[in-house]
């Protein structure tokens, strides 16, 4: 299944064209430009040649336009001059502003670069935010009251994660009513490729780019100075790029930019601002259809084309990562994000959009060279993705769920925390355990599409938080009454179950077979239950420590050692040694739902997602011998199946190292070495 790649905000594949110039620089055009000999003055050629092409494109008129390694080299080399300048004003005992003034929504690089030099220069500047609008544009409001104390002001083009597209213009109009001596830097990463580009025209004093945000290789990028604006090299040494930035020229990332350059000079290698407007709006109407409720999280008529930022309620970005790559469309989060927690998007913070958005945001772009064929394709798995959803019980749906539950438990988890769901089939009745607050509307969702009947909902331990969640479900649900335990603390339900004191708290066995303890100490709790267990029962607690459960026999005999992995690259001779192997996919189900295929390596893929865990080990235990391999999207929730199978004694269970991005990477010989 060929990727589709909508990520291109972060970083684009690199052009055929700047890739086979790029070659040719290394194979033939390879002599030092500062050289005086043939092969040195044909580099030299090639590197005037591309930096004119980029002068005309970029209208940088008398400008300087240097090559350098890309947009955060710019930007320090934007940020020293500008701070150099303004020391040296200073200490001529000229005014300047007191305010390092950036837009609230910027790249981090801003930030960090002004206050880093204004630390190391001394200057002991205020480093202030520019507040934007819910559009996520720069307040003018603010920049008027502020522009007169403001020494360098430092705005974007256009927003990485949301694309919303800055209004220069007015930002210009406010700078010269106000007759401001503040130098500007506009970052223009965005910018390259999606909108007219004409600097020497502009207010604008630096403008820093990279090349591979549009198709040419990390590692190359360009500044624009104004003329007449400060200069200070970043780097000194050889004096290349006349003095202003030192250090042997790129010559292979140069030529390949200027494959690029050519190919956005030509007017027909890259789409149009209309073609792009099109592709996003069956982009947006895919994902509408795929994700009731979605909210995008940007003005489609203030922002790129190739942009999309939404949230979904009720998904977490974790969720929507994990199943858009499964169905092998890459996109990212729009905040950052941990194994645990997203944190909120800065950038969505600022623009004031609750919480859930701004804490749940995907980011979707493509590039001016996608096409038709891949948009169309895209669409086709978007929708795919909802299906998926769908057919797991995340998404409301009159279809029926992709597969009944089966008899078993579910572990649902939110901050550390663990409620547990158990199921029982014959009578199509439920019953959870140590509910969660935030878990109630996911819970309450599953319960209705699964159309079980909810007969208890139990705690470990009595708190007035349990106590509002188990309310709060309750009513989600319009259940007025549930069934009591009996007086022997017995509740018929699946194999029964039976309610242990243990002090204050309480453990809740389920047949023999499993043992809920809530937030005891495994040997407290196997002191607790006597001989309601029995050596293979499985403990489930509610803290998620990472290490899914135990059994009372492992409990007692803790086995510390980790399980073996395996690499990509050898998995293939494992199973042709392993003819009985399991490969076990531990994503979730809607993540296996959405992918194409169920095969790997001619195996056939068990979906046991880690939060049924639980459910299986009793039967993998049985067959100590059998070869269990655990796989999932990045190797970390694999990682803790194979080592939970581990501490419980199945010695043949194995972990795919670096999951199956690893695994794919694997076939493409030229970056095999990279698993």
């Amino acid at each position: 299944m060929k990727d589709i790649y909508l990520d291109c905000n972060a970083t684009t594949s690199v052009l055929p064209a700047a890739v086979t110039a790029a070659s040719a620089a290394m194979a033939q055009g390879y002599g030092n430009p500062s050289s005086t000999h043939a092969t040195g003055l044909q580099a030299k050629a090639m590197m005037d040649g591309v930096r004119k092409l980029a002068r005309r494109l970029l209208g940088t008129g008398e400008g300087r336009l240097m090559f350098n390694s890309g947009a955060t080299e710019g930007i320090q080399t934007a940020v020293l001059s500008a701070l150099c300048a303004l020391r040296e004003r200073r200490d001529a005992g000229q005014r300047i502003g007191s305010l390092l003034l950036y837009g609230a929504t910027e790249h981090k690089a801003v930030p960090e670069s002004l206050a880093h030099w204004n630390r190391l220069l001394g200057l002991n500047l205020t480093l202030r935010q520019l507040p934007v609008d819910t559009d996520g544009r720069h307040d003018l409001g603010a920049l008027g009251e502020l522009i007169g104390d403001t020494a360098m002001l430092c705005t974007m083009a256009a927003n990485n994660e949301t694309g919303v597209i800055s209004d220069l213009t007015s930002i210009a109009q406010l700078l010269h009513q106000r007759g401001a001596d503040a130098y500007w830097m506009v970052d223009c990463v965005q910018a390259l490729g999606k909108l007219q580009l004409n600097l020497a025209a502009t207010r604008i004093d630096y403008a820093p780019f990279s090349g591979h945000k549009l198709y040419a290789p990390k590692g190359i990028g360009m500044l624009y100075v104004r003329a007449g604006a400060p200069f200070t090299p970043l780097m000194m040494g050889g004096g290349q790029e006349t003095g202003q930035r030192s250090g042997t020229e790129n010559m292979a990332g140069i030529a390949a930019l200027g494959a690029v350059l050519a190919a956005l000079g030509d007017g027909t290698t890259f789409r149009s601002h209309a073609e792009l407007a099109q592709f996003r709006t069956r982009l947006a109407a895919s994902l509408e259809q795929a994700l009731p409720g979605i909210v995008f999280n940007m003005p489609f008529d203030l922002s790129l084309p190739t942009t999309l930022n939404f949230s979904v309620p009720g998904l977490s970005s974790k969720e929507l990562l994990d199943l858009f790559d499964a169905a092998g469309v890459r996109v990212s989060s729009g905040s950052a994000c941990s194994a645990s927690k997203a944190l909120p998007s800065y950038v969505l913070e600022a623009m004031q959009v609750p919480q859930w958005r701004a804490s749940s945001a995907i980011r979707l772009s493509f590039g001016p060279l996608s096409d038709e064929a891949m948009i169309a394709t895209a669409c086709e798995r978007i929708e795919r993705c909802g299906e998926a959803l769908r057919s797991s019980c995340l998404l409301p749906s009159a279809l029926a769920p992709l597969a009944a539950l089966r008899d078993g438990v579910t572990e649902l988890s939110v901050d550390g925390r663990t409620a547990w769901l158990l199921t029982d089939a014959a009578s199509a009745s439920c019953v959870v355990i140590d509910p969660l607050a935030a878990l109630v509307p996911r819970i309450a969702s599953f319960i209705r599409c699964q159309d079980y009947r909810l007969r208890a909902i139990v705690q470990t331990a009595t708190s007035q938080e349990g106590d509002a969640a188990r309310q709060a479900l309750a009513a989600a649900l319009d259940i007025t009454q549930l069934d009591a335990f009996d007086a022997q603390d017995r509740l018929a339900f699946g194999a029964g179950l039976r309610r242990v004191a243990c002090g204050d708290a309480a453990a809740y066995v389920l047949g023999r077979d499993f043992a809920f303890v809530g937030a005891l100490a495994p040997q407290a709790a196997i002191a607790a239950c006597g001989d309601a267990v029995h050596p293979d029962t499985v403990l489930c607690a509610s803290r998620d420590d990472g290490s899914v459960c135990t059994t009372v026999r492992a409990a007692q005999h803790e086995v510390t050692t980790g399980a073996p992995q395996l690499d990509a690259a050898g998995l293939a001779a494992f199973l042709r040694t392993h003819a009985h192997a399991m490969v076990i996919d531990v994503r979730e189900a809607y993540e296996h739902a959405a992918c194409a295929t169920n095969v790997f390596d001619g195996f056939a893929v068990h979906s046991v997602p880690l939060s049924r865990l639980a459910s299986e080990v009793a039967g993998w235990l049985q067959e100590p011998q059998r070869a269990l391999v655990f796989v999932c999207r990045s190797g970390n929730r694999s990682a803790r199946a194979a080592a939970c199978l581990h501490r419980l004694g199945h010695q043949a269970a194995w972990q795919l190292n670096g999951g199956l991005a690893m695994a794919t990477l694997a076939t493409r010989p030229s970056l095999a070495f990279a698993a």
